[in-house]
């Protein structure tokens, strides 16, 4: 069983940044991507980024691009998510997840191909 933990997450002002860590267990972390989603209050969870298994490809959605980092250390079986130049839209729980390892192709942003989640963090961005 995997699980994935995420934390990192809290209140900040705007312009300001934090950084999300999803710790996982097992020991076959290093064989899957990882991906990050958010969910804000009343819509839907929507894709944040993704990267692949060796940390050399990474993805983003258009919304955060410029802003926001994913990296990961397998050593520490733990995937990051930099958050800079926050605005109060970014204010959402912030989920990561695995990919699912039946996935192989490039439609990284839909839910559905990932397979294991953790609780969220909550990330709360003041105007």
């Amino acid at each position: 069983q995997v699980q994935l933990v995420e934390s990192g997450g809290g209140l900040v002002q705007a312009g300001g940044s934090l950084r999300l860590s999803c710790a996982a267990s097992g020991r076959t972390f290093s064989s899957y991507a990882m991906g990050w989603f958010r969910q804000a209050p009343g819509k839907e969870r929507e894709f944040v980024s993704r990267i692949s298994w060796n940390g050399e490809n990474t993805y983003y959605a258009d919304s955060v691009k410029g802003r926001l980092t994913i990296s990961r250390d397998n050593a520490k079986n733990t995937v990051y998510l930099q958050l800079n130049s926050l605005k109060p839209e970014d204010t959402a729980v912030y989920y990561c997840a695995r990919q699912s390892a039946f996935y192989s192709g490039s439609d990284y942003s839909k839910a559905v191909n990932y397979d294991y989640w953790g609780q969220g963090t909550q990330v709360t961005v003041s105007s």
